[in-house]
């Protein structure tokens, strides 16, 4: 997939997401009778990001003529690295989109992306790949309800601060995938040969702080004795 390809697929989606979020509403979560204190510590992206999710997907599908999209088809696996894929009309290869929720004026931090392991794969299935993340910004409103105020669409491949967190779970995180004027163009290889080595370079980190336990816990039960 050439960057020319890529920048040509955002422009497109996130005109279509964009406009969804427009038509989208207000998201009704509770009462205030229910919430007599308010949100609390309530009020995150990942309380409501599953209901967030699902508002998403069915609205592109009742609404996919007037967004732009030939068809949709939600991921039927909590693990995959999409939500869902569309087809863009007048697009022939699939898009695939990977939603995140982020506070409105939240602080800046890395987030989760997707597993490394299963971007990886995703991307030795077909390197070609059209892959989006789109982050939806939401309000926290006193009605107790819930409100999308824009969305960024970013290609995957041109995530400018590549890393793999070296814990067990082996996310690829990032704090700039929010903001388009931060993004790296680069090609779906080039992304992919990076994810690779950030990958080893995880891996590293990993066996390194396994052994130096070990060796603490050697150790220790050296002293012990």
């Amino acid at each position: 997939m050439s960057i020319a390809q890529a920048e040509a697929l955002q422009i497109k989606l996130q005109a279509s997401l964009s406009k969804l979020v427009g038509l989208i509403g207000k998201i009704q979560i509770g009462t205030k009778e229910q919430f007599p204190y308010g949100w609390g510590n309530a009020a995150k992206g990942r309380t409501v990001w599953r209901i967030l999710e699902e508002v998403i997907i069915q609205n592109i599908k009742k609404r996919k003529i007037e967004l732009g999209i030939s068809s949709i088809t939600p991921s039927d696996s909590e693990i995959s690295v999409h939500d869902f894929l569309v087809h863009l009309d007048d697009e022939a290869t699939p898009v695939y989109v990977n939603i995140k929720s982020a506070v409105l004026g939240g602080k800046i931090q890395k987030d989760d992306i997707s597993k490394g392991v299963g971007l990886l794969n995703f991307y030795e299935q077909d390197v070609n790949r059209h892959f989006f993340v789109g982050t939806f910004f939401i309000k926290f409103n006193d009605d107790m309800t819930i409100e999308v105020d824009k969305c960024i669409v970013f290609p995957a491949a041109w995530i400018p601060d590549v890393y793999i967190n070296p814990s067990n779970n082996g996310n690829l995180q990032s704090s700039k995938y929010k903001d388009l004027t931060t993004a790296t163009k680069r090609t779906n290889d080039e992304f992919y040969e990076i994810l690779k080595s950030e990958m080893e370079v995880a891996r590293k980190k990993k066996r390194k702080k396994v052994a130096k336990k070990k060796s603490k816990k050697k150790l220790y039960g050296k002293l012990k004795n």
